[in-house]
């Protein structure tokens, strides 16, 4: 049996919270907070790396319609497709069971630190062509979050 990626987070979240929270004290809260970014960024990147070579998938809409599911898992996200073609795949989040882990611990801050950095990271992964847009997340208080990936386009979080 496979650990679903929520479940992961939530045992990651026992170490990561209070070792991010001792850095801010330490080193202040920007300071911390881009080490965190940089060191979990190289992490996801690589990762973002690996899936686009194992999936070995032109079809952007279909890999990343595949990653996605995993992080879905175990009713971790609702969401709505908005665009899926051999070129880019949109989506919007409505549920996120991440946000509410971290909003349940008072920790939105981090959990976007965490979890929601992860996603840009990951698209670095998948090669110099791929982009992925997004404006507002749930875990920073807007009603849904709006991934836009394509084959080109722009970069903004």
């Amino acid at each position: 049996m496979t650990v679903s990626v929520i479940e992961q987070a939530k045992i990651q979240a026992q170490v990561l919270v209070p070792l991010v929270k001792a850095l801010q004290a330490e080193l202040g809260e920007l300071r911390a907070n881009a080490l965190v970014r940089k060191a979990l960024g190289d992490l996801y990147r690589r990762f973002g790396e690996e899936f686009w070579k194992a999936k070995n998938e032109s079809d952007l809409g279909k890999a990343v319609s595949s990653a996605f599911r995993t992080y879905a898992r175990d009713d971790a996200l609702a969401y709505d497709v908005i665009e899926h073609t051999h070129d880019a795949f949109a989506f919007d989040v409505t549920r996120c069971a991440y946000a509410e882990f971290y909003k349940a611990l008072g920790e939105p801050e981090l959990g976007f630190l965490l979890i929601c950095t992860a996603d840009f990271a990951a698209a670095e992964g998948f090669g110099p062509d791929i982009k992925l847009t997004r404006t507002q997340t749930i875990m920073q208080g807007a009603s849904h979050c709006d991934f836009r990936y394509k084959r080109g386009g722009g970069r903004s979080q």
